[in-house]
């Protein structure tokens, strides 16, 4: 590699190449991060020391390859209007319950309103082939949500996604879009028209670097940001085969609620939906049946967004002492590294309420959130 093309590197810079490196990724971005303190460093780093630091010998040759030449086009793109950005794992501004995933994508192309991925999200998903009845229910719900000032979630696919897309678009509110390509293209190509109202109102959001093509391979990993982002999961219509249950298994896996609209024993695309059921999600036939199980969450995540508004203007010297609820898990919480799976056990809270509280006690200055879900109680 020509060492001209690591010359000045800034932070940026440094999480898209490594973004790019072959061999590399989430999780081994993530401890290099860890390790090294920031990107920059690691790329600095000699190959004995990215060695220790886990990396096999063959990824430490490719990440050495690779340098600004490498990455001209994500640069090209992001600097080419102020509606497009990048937040990485560093960055404060990176999704809260997004970032509580042991194998958090440590980058992130957004094209719209960055404020969109801070508000409470429900992932809508469903049915590519979706019925007439499917798409009535989707944009019924969806528009319900988005009276409530909640920002659906979903892939920007055909059917049940682009239904709960435009019924959100077509009440004036946001709608976010995770896609399995480079933001540069569209995909289905059919909804460029869907995909620029998107950002005009709302965000595009993907992991994936500009150029990167739509491959069968990169939308499960589409499906696990939609997990992520969202509070809960609602699979509107889906046959057993559907897409829509590997994010619906996902969304377990996050410690996100699973909600199911049933439908018809004949129909076919509905058959996910009853086996999802049988399993666990939460039945569910109107809107209001979603919040009345998602509304502690949520108020404990619009808590931590007004907190960290007001960071902005409180002075530094300000504490913010914990109410009841949050104090409970801050008990529970050690001053030596604690893993989420034993804040769940000790409190009795269900995954989904200690992700949003931990967000609001970091935001505040109680907690800091040491990586691979380890959390450590700050003294004050």
């Amino acid at each position: 590699m020509d060492n001209d093309t690591r010359i000045d590197l800034n932070e940026r810079e440094a999480w898209l190449i490594a973004l790019r490196a072959p061999g590399l990724g989430n999780l081994r971005i993530g401890k290099l991060y860890e390790h090294f303190g920031s990107l920059r460093a690691a790329l600095d780093a000699s190959r004995s020391s990215l060695r220790s630091a886990g990396l096999p010998e063959a990824v430490c040759a490719e990440l050495a390859r690779c340098g600004r030449t490498s990455i001209r086009a994500d640069l090209d793109w992001l600097d080419a209007s102020p509606q497009r950005h990048l937040l990485t794992l560093d960055d404060r501004g990176y999704p809260p319950l997004l970032r509580r995933l042991d194998d958090a994508p440590p980058v992130l192309f957004v094209q719209g309103d960055l404020n969109a991925l801070w508000r409470a999200q429900i992932a809508m998903v469903g049915s590519r082939n979706a019925s007439r009845s499917g798409v009535g229910i989707a944009g019924d719900f969806a528009k319900y949500f988005a009276r409530l000032g909640i920002v659906v979630t979903s892939g920007l696919a055909e059917g049940i996604d682009a239904a709960a897309h435009t019924a959100c678009l077509d009440a004036g509110a946001a709608t976010i879009a995770v896609c399995g390509t480079g933001l540069d293209r569209v995909y289905p190509d059919r909804h460029r028209a869907l995909a620029q109202r998107i950002v005009e109102q709302g965000a595009l959001v993907s992991d994936f670097p500009i150029g990167t093509p739509p491959l069968p391979e990169h939308f499960p990993r589409r499906n696990r940001i939609i997990a992520g982002l969202t509070l809960g999961t609602l699979v509107v219509e889906a046959s057993l085969k559907s897409g829509s249950l590997i994010t619906a298994r996902l969304a377990g896996e996050c410690g996100r609620d699973v909600f199911a609209v049933p439908g018809s024993i004949h129909d076919p695309r509905a058959r996910g939906c009853h086996h999802l059921i049988r399993n666990g999600a939460t039945l569910v036939t109107e809107a209001s049946d979603v919040i009345e199980a998602l509304q502690p969450i949520g108020d404990e995540l619009g808590d931590a967004l007004r907190a960290r508004l007001a960071s902005q203007t409180a002075p530094r010297s300000a504490v913010h002492t914990p109410d009841a609820a949050n104090g409970r898990l801050l008990e529970a919480i050690g001053f030596a590294p604690t893993d989420f799976d034993s804040l769940v056990t000790a409190t009795g809270l269900t995954a989904g309420a200690i992700s949003s509280m931990l967000m609001s006690l970091e935001l505040d200055g109680h907690v800091a959130d040491l990586g691979g879900g380890r959390y450590q109680r700050l003294a004050r």
